[in-house]
């Protein structure tokens, strides 16, 4: 029997998707109307299960070190003969994600392929939607939870991407990606939730800032490229949704997103995803761990931030930027998954991106440009007033070599290390506490004016840069031993 496409294989799993939400919806629609209360047996036969992706190899009778030299680029390579799954969710909305990844492996290697229901259900939370929705509003979600599957946080988890689930005895399937059917589920709607967004309008390549003002900038800039032949839409936080150029963008900005949304979301649509989305995560590391935390089940090409910094050297001045190599952090919410003693290593595609964006868009190179872009090291931080603890801080940021200090980046670039994410970071300098440079109002007013659109197309530029990379963007650095063939 001839191997399916990929083409083929997806359209199996979206059908027993459609089948697994339809039947869920419907049974819960009428408990809602009528009272009525599903067979017991559809909690056992699949009904309301989450598809499966199940993929078989055996090595071909090749070492490993023939196995891993074959396939050079750092994902959908398969290093260890056995069984690999996953379940799978929203298969439409990651369609080009999955046809990548089985392309490359079907490709590659000799596998064979199974898809069929998983023995994960779908919980009810994640298809009230629309007339579900309506008709469920009056009945409480405990009296749900007594006849319909219900969102278990006990198997939700990052243990596949943090390493802590591999079966030593391969009794069970090999996990064949970081994210199976309800993490990701648990994700999208947060990911809604916080960006006050649809994940359908996240693209590939993510800027992520701690100012509303590159807000104002990006949704200026992106209003006028649409119809110049690539993007074709606008979507953000509030309702906007843009198709048609337009100038002064910002004027229909919703006021209120901030009110309804804790980290609003901006989207530059292209057709094939490879667009950019700007988030604006607001100021702290549990910020920037919450919003990656989610981020991550799209799969985003790279991650960057973009956002101000404080200036740790004489040398500087404001409007300067900071490229950053290496991260000390001080934020603390990722040590007890993450440790602060484990490095993490700058991804050099995205070091050059970001440099040769500088380099382009300032019109500057060499000595001009190294003036005013310093490349070195950025603390990051928890404490917003670290400035009160400066006789206590000093020592440490000066054994460090750190040349800026903020409250998220090194976060953002410990979540890229953790998801597989490939990051970076380019700051730019609003104040030099340490040197008696306050971001008073007048001066900050000044300095954004001047600041904030260059920096903000120096981030833009990156993206495009990276996009050219294509497959050679994602470092065998980011894998880890036992790493899940998915990228």
């Amino acid at each position: 029997m001839a191997m399916k496409t990929p083409q083929e294989i997806i359209e199996e799993i979206t059908r027993l998707y459609d089948e697994a939400r339809s039947a869920l919806r419907a049974d819960m629609i009428d408990y809602a109307k009528h009272g009525t209360v599903p067979d017991r047996m559809k909690r056992t036969d699949g009904t309301y299960a989450y598809p499966e992706l199940r993929l078989k190899y055996s090595g071909n009778g090749k070492t490993a070190a023939e196995r891993a030299s074959e396939v050079p680029r750092s994902f959908a390579r398969l290093t260890r003969p056995g069984r690999y799954a996953t379940t799978i969710t929203r298969p439409k909305l990651f369609a080009n994600y999955l046809e990548e990844q089985l392309k490359l492996i079907l490709e590659d290697h000799e596998v064979t392929v199974d898809v069929g229901r998983s023995r994960q259900e779908i919980p009810f939370p994640y298809v009230l939607d629309g007339e579900a929705a309506a008709e469920l509003a009056r009945v409480s979600p405990m009296e749900l939870a007594q006849h319909f599957p219900a969102t278990e946080l006990a198997l939700i988890g990052d243990e596949i991407a943090d390493g802590v689930a591999i079966d030593a005895a391969q009794t069970a399937p090999m996990p064949l990606s970081l994210f199976d059917g309800l993490r990701t589920d648990f994700s999208l709607a947060r990911l809604q939730h916080y960006t006050g967004t649809d994940p359908e309008h996240v693209q590939r390549f993510v800027l992520f800032t701690n100012y509303h003002r590159y807000v104002d900038e990006f949704v200026d800039w992106a209003a006028e490229q649409l119809g110049n032949g690539y993007y074709t839409a606008l979507a953000g936080a509030g309702g906007l949704y843009i198709d048609e150029k337009r100038a002064n963008a910002r004027a229909i900005l919703s006021d209120t997103a901030w009110r309804r949304h804790q980290m609003p979301a901006y989207h530059l649509i292209a057709p094939d995803g490879g667009g950019i989305t700007l988030v604006n995560i607001g100021v702290g590391p549990s910020n920037a761990k919450t919003i990656t935390d989610h981020m991550a089940v799209m799969r985003p090409e790279a991650w960057l931030m973009i956002g101000h910094c404080g200036g740790l050297r004489p040398s500087q001045k404001i409007g300067d930027y900071v490229l950053a190599h290496a991260y000390l952090r001080d934020d603390h919410v990722l040590d007890s998954v993450l440790p602060p003693e484990i490095p993490l290593p700058a991804i050099a595609e995205v070091q050059q991106a970001m440099a040769g964006a500088a380099e382009e868009i300032s019109g500057t190179g060499g000595a001009d440009l190294k003036r005013r872009m310093r490349t070195g090291t950025v603390v990051t931080t928890d404490d917003r007033n670290w400035e009160l603890q400066v006789s206590k801080t000093a020592q440490r940021f000066s054994l460090s070599r750190a040349v800026g200090i903020d409250m998220e980046s090194a976060t953002i670039a410990a979540q890229g290390y953790r998801f597989r994410v490939p990051y970076g970071t380019l700051l730019c300098v609003s104040d030099k506490p340490i040197h008696g440079e306050l971001k008073l109002p007048g001066q900050a007013n000044r300095f954004y004016e001047e600041a904030i659109a260059s920096h903000l197309q120096i981030g833009i530029r990156s993206c495009e840069l990276l996009k050219a990379e294509g497959e050679r963007l994602h470092s065998r650095k980011l894998r880890a031993f036992n790493e899940p063939p998915f990228r």
